[in-house]
């Protein structure tokens, strides 16, 4: 009689257990439960130089952030800037994120690589520390990648006290320039590559170790390999192999009674040697005309495609001080340098040293006044009409830059 009983409540039971789990799983889906946050940064400012000034900047980066469920993250990032007299809008990164375990996150889209510390961690506006960016790392003359799209798995594995984080990835790759359309670009890396020029993926990733139990000091080393030549051209075959190393110290310094903050970067790029022809040029119509030798022959020429770009960055902040006003300044010098190489028309070796002061309004809003000693390289507009203060010779920077 009772195994009777017993089966009977098992009967009625089940169907209620299950509705319970469907509503459950049938919450999970209902609209209003995802969480959304937009964040950002913005920063303006005025550069003073011997032969002129201007203001510059004037850029808004909105982020989006959703959380669709514990396990589905979705960030994207928009760069809304004014150059060459226009409002340019561009997309700095779109990805999706799922949490396969505490250990192990997939990113699918478009993401900030982990190819040393710069751009994932170091370039909005009111992280970077001084005005300018260092020489190879934004924009102009970039030294390296910092974006791309395709797939990558990432995560942090315990060592004892110690830590270690890992990222790889697969992603179009950059594509080398022919110099078909633009000669004085020939052999020059471009990263933002979309729509891939060919069937193979660059590969690469980061492997990060944090010795102390404070994470206080973070050791890094990142590599990428990609063939960047079209398909199908005599530059098929043509690949870049790239590397780099980073280091990051943020220490609590107690008889200064201050934050040192010490960041380091310097990436290396090698590209197989190749052929490119000299002085091709198009006319009106689309034709291509090139300058050729006696024999009638188009002239070639070829250079050790080798380029480095490093930076070092020191600063300290007096943030247990009594003084509020004191408490409130930050102490920034950096040294970057790009060597480019010496055999192509886009070549050359570039230092830059900057000092400034920052007076840090909350904790993310600051204003910033440097001056930058910049050695063999004459004042010059960059090629994008770059208001990133890239281009610019000796001078002052004054800028203000906020994050939300």
């Amino acid at each position: 009689m009772k195994r009777l009983i017993l089966l009977s409540l098992s009967f009625f039971m089940f169907p209620i257990c299950l509705l319970y789990a469907q509503e459950e799983d049938t919450d999970q889906l209902k609209p209003g439960r995802s969480l959304f946050l937009l964040r950002g940064y913005a920063h303006s400012g005025l550069e003073i130089y011997k032969e002129n000034s201007s203001f510059v900047g004037g850029s808004f980066n909105p982020i989006f952030l959703w959380h669709q469920s514990d396990r589905l993250l979705f960030e994207a990032e928009l760069e809304i800037e004014l150059e060459g007299g226009e409002t340019k809008i561009g997309l700095e990164y779109a990805n999706m994120s799922y949490i396969l375990s505490n250990r192990v996150t997939f990113r699918f889209g478009l993401f900030l690589l982990p190819f040393g510390i710069f751009s994932e961690r170091l370039h909005p506006r009111w992280i970077l520390r001084l005005p300018s960016a260092p020489l190879g790392f934004l924009h102009h003359n970039k030294v390296g990648p910092a974006s791309g799209l395709g797939i990558e798995v990432r995560g942090v594995l315990p060592l004892s006290d110690a830590k270690m984080n890992y990222a790889f990835y697969a992603i179009n790759g950059p594509v080398l320039n022919n110099g078909l359309d633009e000669p004085e670009e020939a052999g020059l890396l471009h990263y933002d590559n979309f729509e891939d020029n060919n069937k193979n993926k660059g590969f690469g990733g980061r492997v990060g170790l944090l010795p102390f139990s404070d994470s206080s000091l973070e050791l890094g080393g990142s590599a990428q390999y990609a063939k960047v030549g079209d398909t199908e051209s005599e530059f098929e075959n043509i690949a870049a192999f790239m590397y780099a190393v980073d280091l990051s110290l943020t220490k609590n310094i107690g008889f200064l009674k201050g934050v040192v903050d010490i960041k380091a970067q310097w990436n290396w790029i090698n590209v197989d040697n190749a052929n490119y022809l000299a002085n091709g040029e198009h006319d009106d119509e689309g034709e291509e005309h090139l300058d050729e030798h006696e024999d009638g022959l188009a002239q070639e020429y070829t250079f050790d495609n080798k380029s480095q770009a490093y930076f070092g960055r020191i600063s300290f902040r007096p943030s247990f001080v009594g003084n509020s006003f004191l408490r409130n300044l930050e102490f920034v010098g950096r040294h970057s340098a790009t060597k480019l190489p010496a055999g192509a028309l886009w070549g050359k070796d570039e230092r830059r040293l900057t000092i400034g002061v920052n007076y840090w309004l909350d904790w993310r809003t600051v204003l910033k006044v440097a001056y930058q000693f910049v050695s063999d390289s004459p004042h010059e507009e960059n090629e994008h009409g770059d208001q990133h203060s890239n281009g610019g010779g000796n001078g002052w920077l004054i800028h203000w830059a906020f994050g939300f």
